[in-house]
Parts: C-alpha cells; structure tokens; sequence
C-alpha cells in the first residue's frame, strides 16, 4: 500500500513538474554591449504628443503602417505606446487619478487595457501588436514608470521568481514621482526587489518589446539603484532592449553612471510648439556635446511637429504652432546634436512640408554618420554649431538666430573650421548651392531661423 502511494505522489509529481510553465533560457548579454544596440541614435514615433495616455491599438497601427510605407527607408523604425496602456479609463489633458481602473496579472505587473488594445486578450500581453509591427519591419516600444504598482502592494501580489515574496515586502514610500500617482519606489535593499524588475523585463522581453522608456529617472536622479536593477535585468532578459531614461534635466554630474546604464538620457522636460522650448534647448545642448557616442544619446526629448494633441496634454488638437522657420530650427538642431529622433507628431495626418522634414538624406546621413559635434559659440542671438563627416570630409554647420525680433547676420571664420581658402558651400535642406566663400561664412537670418550647410573644398 505504501509502495502504491509513493508511486502515486511520484506520478504526481511528475504530472506537475510537465505541465508547470518553465522559464525559458535567456542569453546573458556581457556588460556595455547594449551600446551596440543603438550604434546611430534611435529614430521612430512616439503617442504622447498626439495622444497623451489614452491612446488606442488602431492608432498605434495606423502610425506604424504610414512608418513602414514612407519612413522605414529613411532608417525611422520605432513605434512607441507611452504612459499608461494599462489603465481603462485614462484621459486628455492630464490624467485620471481619481478613479483609474488598472490592470495587473496575477503577479502585480501592469497589462494593457483590453478595452484600448484589443489583442491583448486572455493575458497576451502587447505580444500580437508587437508582432504587427515586427512584420511590417519595425520596432516595438513601450513606456512604463519606474516602481512598483501601488495596486500590487495593496493587494499584496507575489513576485514572480521569488519563494513567497510579496508587492507589501519590497517598497518603499520614499521619493515618488511627484506628478503621477500610479506607483512606490521599490526599495532595492529588500529581498525580491530584482526579481520584480527581472519579472516584468522578462515579461516585455516575451512580449517582443525592443525599446523601454522608464519615466521619473532622469530628474530628480534619486534613484541609481533601480536604474542598475533595470540594466542588469534588461541585460539577463535575453532579448536586446533599448533603454531610454525620461524625463530630464538629467544632471551632467550623473554622465559617467547614466552612459553606463542607459542608451539614451533626457537633457530636458517635455519639448512642445513653443519658441521657448527649442532656445532652452540650445542652452543645455551646451554642456552635453562631449557625450554623444555611439550606443550612448543625450536626448532633445520629441519631436512636436505635424499634427499633436489630438488628445494629447497641452492644447486642443492642432497643427504645431512652430512657424516654418522655427520648424526647420528644431529639426536642424536635433540632427547636428544626433539626439534620438521620436516623431510626436500624428504621422497618418503629414503634410508635405512635415515630411520633408522627415525624409532628407542628406541631413539624415548628417544625423547618422557625423562625427567631433561641438558648439563654436552662443553669444547674444547667435548660435554655431559644427560636424564632420569621417568619410567624404565634408563640414557641417548651422547657424542660428535667437533672437525674437531682428534679422540679423550670422558667421564663422573658416579658421574655427580649419579650413583655408574658398569652399563651396550647400543648403542641405534644400539641397541648393550657396556659392562660395572665403575668410568666413555669413548668412543673414531671420528671428528664429536657421540655416543648415555642407562645405565643401
């Protein structure tokens, strides 16, 4: 009788050690090779600008196949759901955070909402959307918030991978995000609190998800330590990931750590159709041009032009309020600083101005290939900023007028450049000669406007 019924708690057993779902095998990437995942600064869309947190799988669609279409060629190859998929019943011009209706799976991590993404039925997680947008030959990201879900502390969910530890074990109420509600700090001293990082990495990796941007990292920067639980488990999650950190100022004090953990950082707050913005920009692009490497991108944060807002967080819907000069402004700035370059913009709603924004080889080629970036100088209402190509030798310029009322002259003596005699020089947005020069290059210029130039011998 005995032997019977240890055959049957083996038999058991067996059935149970079949049918309990293993964790697969994941490659363990060796330390800093997640820079060679982002060798050029990241180009793709974001939905914050045109949809703050509320937008849908159909939308995320339709950018995606106007992407594969008219941008996949020009290297533009992410698309990126940001803040709160999770929740059912978010809003425009802020966020619901008096009623949000969350959902978690068993395990206290956040799901999409099945009411906005569809196919994310019967716990399949963002994984069918990421495959559409993996068949159409792009990229598929997603924006989460550092911490723990307050919801899962509460409820006090277990942590996966973990012998019993819960959500209430691992948090921590000490420096939150003062602008969103959604989560505690995770306490990294407390037994679990990689696992859950390791948890839900592991859940995107599953997903097919290829980007991360972590909110409430860059500023205030309190928080290294789930910054390095983050690398580590984007690192042992077998799937290569690129890590964004937002929003900014980050501080330059923090380079050497945030080089070494993330892809890309942000310099700033969130960038609009503001004149303001883009001057602001250029003030604290200033310390930050010795940094940009390649795996490694100081961030000019998105790009707000085309249609945004349409159920965004600043404004009614609308065509940016950029003028034409400032547009080529903020366009001409993000390619000479090779900052990642995220659309904000409802890429379905271009107009042919806007994509010729998007589409210009030859600044793109700028934004790709240039090497030794570097301000020349930014005196009164005057801006010069400079690149070269390694290969063909060509110099890059622009020239920037600040000011917000008078039309003035711009230059550089070509020594700066380290050139002597006549050049030619090219409009690279138009792709137009500008003649010749010699001694200096001089260009008259409009308040806010720019102009963006090769030269050539």
């Amino acid at each position: 009788m005995r032997k019977k019924l240890a055959l049957g708690l083996l038999a058991l057993t067996l059935l149970c050690a079949c049918t309990e779902k293993k964790e697969p095998d994941r490659k363990v990437f060796a330390e800093n090779e997640f820079k060679e995942w982002a060798q050029i600064p990241p180009m793709g869309w974001n939905s914050w600008d045109c949809y703050g947190p509320t937008v849908e799988e159909h939308e995320v669609k339709a950018n995606a196949d106007y992407m594969a279409e008219h941008l996949l060629k020009y290297g533009w190859e992410y698309i990126v759901v940001d803040i709160r998929w999770f929740v059912e019943n978010d809003k425009a011009g802020g966020y619901n955070q008096t009623d949000p209706r969350y959902v978690l799976d068993e395990y206290g991590r956040y799901q999409p909402a099945v009411n906005r993404f569809p196919s994310s039925k019967d716990g399949k997680g963002f994984k069918e959307l990421a495959d559409y947008v993996h068949q159409k030959g792009l990229k598929f990201g997603i924006h989460i918030m550092r911490g723990i879900p307050k919801e899962a502390v509460a409820r006090k969910m277990p942590i996966k991978g973990t012998d019993g530890i819960t959500a209430d074990q691992i948090y921590s109420k000490e420096n939150l995000c003062k602008w969103l509600s959604d989560n505690y700090t995770v306490d990294t001293s407390k037994p679990g609190a990689q696992e859950y990082y390791n948890s839900i990495i592991n859940m995107y990796a599953d997903w097919g998800v290829d980007f991360i941007k972590v909110d409430d990292l860059s500023a205030p920067y309190y928080h290294k330590d789930e910054i390095d639980m983050i690398r580590y488990a984007i690192d042992h999650c077998g799937r290569p990931i690129v890590f964004s950190t937002s929003p900014g100022e980050t501080p330059i004090g923090e380079v050497e750590h945030v080089r070494s953990h993330a892809n890309m950082w942000r310099m700033v707050n969130d960038v609009w159709d503001v004149w303001g913005d883009i001057d602001h920009l250029l003030s604290v692009c200033q310390k930050w041009y010795p940094y940009i490497a390649p795996g490694t991108w100081p961030d000019c944060d998105m790009i707000p032009l085309g249609r945004i807002s349409i159920r965004g967080e600043r404004g009614e819907d609308r065509m940016t309020r950029l003028t034409k000069d400032e547009q080529y402004t903020l366009m001409t700035l993000f390619t000479i600083f090779r900052s990642p370059l995220m659309f904000g913009g409802d890429l379905p709603s271009c107009d042919d101005f806007t994509l010729s924004l998007l589409t210009n080889e030859e600044v793109l080629k700028m934004h790709k290939e240039s090497v030794d970036t570097r301000m020349l100088y930014r005196e009164a209402d005057k801006v010069a900023i400079t690149s070269r190509h390694p290969q063909t030798g060509a110099i890059y310029l622009a020239l920037f007028n600040t000011s917000n009322d008078k039309e003035i002259p711009v230059s550089v003596d070509l020594k700066d450049l380290g050139i002597e005699g006549t050049v030619e020089l090219t409009n690279l947005w138009t792709g137009q000669s500008m003649g010749k020069a010699s001694g200096k290059v001089e260009q008259k210029l409009k308040p806010h406007a720019s102009i963006l130039c090769k030269i050539s011998q």
